[in-house]
């Protein structure tokens, strides 16, 4: 990554963050509403109260829709779980993966370090390399991205097995808390059930790094190719288009399966590509973001509606 920490972390400020205030607007809050909040009681449902923070339990039990009051705390907890292995510093183009891995990090840490929340990071390489724990400040940022510039040797010979780093959070992240997995997912099976179990305790979203020649090969001729993290070389003939189309093709089913197991694990997904605008991709993560509160307000209304229609209903049913 061009640039001391410090260097790269001030761009992103003057650049795209400046950017993004004046995009979003008040939309950073909305971004991270409904995290942080402790439970203080129960009453009942008012006018104007909001319906997602209905209890459906109590109101079941007492026939009476009754909400939930929270207090809100100071400060909110999130996790960047960072897959930073052999795959992810492959780049087609001008950045590579880990680049743009590390300027993702940079930005919505600082804009969660900005409103007086914690980050922490949890970073794997061939395995767990460091623990951060949370803390707020622009010097936390900092000291996460020199930690994921500053890293031991990867060893060759070893492939990605994102179980182990999935299992390291599900044992770190015991509050709720917001949890962002940065990977390209190329990993060994596995990881799936440990993102479900983290994605019950806390809301998860999963940040799946990509580049375009990963998805496409172009014809080049004769290449030698090496696996990033094996070290295992290969000849491949992309004059052959059979073989391009069979290598869009193997990538393809690997995508669906990726994108299959977000879907069964229950988390949102963010595509950031190392050819993105990464403004664009913040705007895309607020607009995902938007529409899953939406979802959320539609789901708890259409349930709030049903149950006062079954309330009115009864009393004719019994005469």
């Amino acid at each position: 990554m061009p640039g001391s920490p410090e260097q790269v972390l001030r761009r992103l400020e003057w650049t795209v963050l400046r950017r993004l205030d004046g995009l979003l607007h008040g939309d950073y809050r909305s971004l991270f509403r409904g995290e942080g909040m402790d439970l203080a009681d129960l009453r009942e449902y008012q006018y104007a109260d909001d319906v997602r923070h209905i209890d459906w339990n109590v109101t079941a039990r007492l026939q009476v829709p009754h909400v939930r009051e929270y207090h809100e705390d100071r400060e909110l907890a999130a996790w960047f779980v960072l897959d930073l292995s052999g795959s992810v510093n492959f780049g087609s183009g001008a950045a590579k993966k880990l680049e743009i891995a590390t300027e993702f990090t940079a930005l919505m840490a600082r804009v969660l370090t900005r409103r007086g929340n914690r980050v922490g990071a949890i970073l794997y390489g061939n395995e767990v390399e460091a623990v951060i724990p949370p803390r707020g400040g622009r010097s936390q940022v900092l000291h996460v991205m020199s930690r994921m510039g500053r890293r031991p040797a990867l060893r060759s010979g070893k492939g990605t097995d994102l179980r182990m780093l999935m299992n390291t959070a599900l044992q770190l992240v015991r509050r709720r808390a917001l949890v962002f997995v940065v990977s390209d997912f190329i990993s060994a099976p596995g990881w799936d059930k440990p993102l479900a179990q983290l994605a019950q305790r806390s809301e998860v979203i999963a940040i799946r790094l990509i580049d375009p020649l990963e998805r496409a090969l172009p014809d080049l001729g004769l290449v030698l190719m090496q696996d990033a993290e094996t070290g295992e070389q290969l000849f491949v003939d992309t004059w052959d288009a059979g073989f391009r189309a069979r290598f869009a093709a193997a990538a393809e089913r690997s995508e669906e399966a990726v994108f299959d197991a977000f879907g069964r694990a229950g988390v949102d997904a963010l595509e950031l590509s190392t050819a993105d605008d990464l403004t664009a991709t913040v705007l895309r993560f607020a607009e995902m973001r938007k529409r899953r509160f939406q979802r959320s307000a539609a789901t708890a209304a259409g349930a709030r509606s049903r149950l006062a229609s079954d309330r009115a209903v009864q009393p004719e049913q019994t005469r």
